[in-house]
């Protein structure tokens, strides 16, 4: 857990729970009907965000930020997954974070990925990817102040709301 207090907000980060499941549902759909951070115009049922967050709860790869101290309201998560389903790629994950509307600027996503990293690294894995919209300036400055690198680009990967987009993939060593 790490608990930060940014602009006279406390904001904890905590390992996830099934209990944190529709709050994460709403940040999610938020993103997919507004943003092009989550490339899918799918969103999640009820029943689908359960199963979607038991699988990273059984693999203790889920976080929250909250704020308000103990039992807090849910503003974030943080997720971490395979990059690739074959085994050659087992020691390398992909990092989603996601921030409520509204709560963007207070440092949450900061606090998340910091604690995402040290889970990654805690769990033994070498390196940790982050693919990201090549217009989202914001995440891919968060992701260079916690020491990940860009190392490519693949033009127009991506289509959503009707325009093609470049996505940034960046790279972190988990292993010293």
């Amino acid at each position: 857990m790490v608990t930060i207090y940014e602009k006279r907000e406390v904001v904890r980060v905590r390992p996830a729970t099934t209990a944190d499941g529709e709050a994460i549902r709403v940040i999610r759909n938020h993103a997919v009907a507004t943003s092009t951070a989550l490339w899918t115009d799918t969103r999640q049922s009820p029943a689908d965000a359960a199963a979607w967050l038991a699988v990273h709860l059984a693999r203790g790869s889920a976080l929250v930020a909250e704020t308000g101290g103990e039992d807090g309201e849910v503003v974030g998560f943080a997720v971490y997954g395979p990059w690739r389903d074959l085994d050659g790629y087992r020691h390398t994950v992909e990092n989603s974070v996601y921030v409520r509307e509204g709560s963007q600027g207070l440092g949450i996503g900061r606090a998340l990925l910091g604690a995402l990293v040290d889970a990654a690294r805690g769990a033994g894995h070498h390196s940790m990817i982050a693919g990201i919209e090549s217009g989202n300036a914001t995440s891919i400055r968060l992701h260079r102040r916690f020491g990940f690198t860009e190392v490519g680009t693949v033009r127009e990967a991506g289509l959503k709301f009707g325009r093609w987009f470049d996505l940034t993939l960046m790279r972190l060593a988990l292993e010293n």
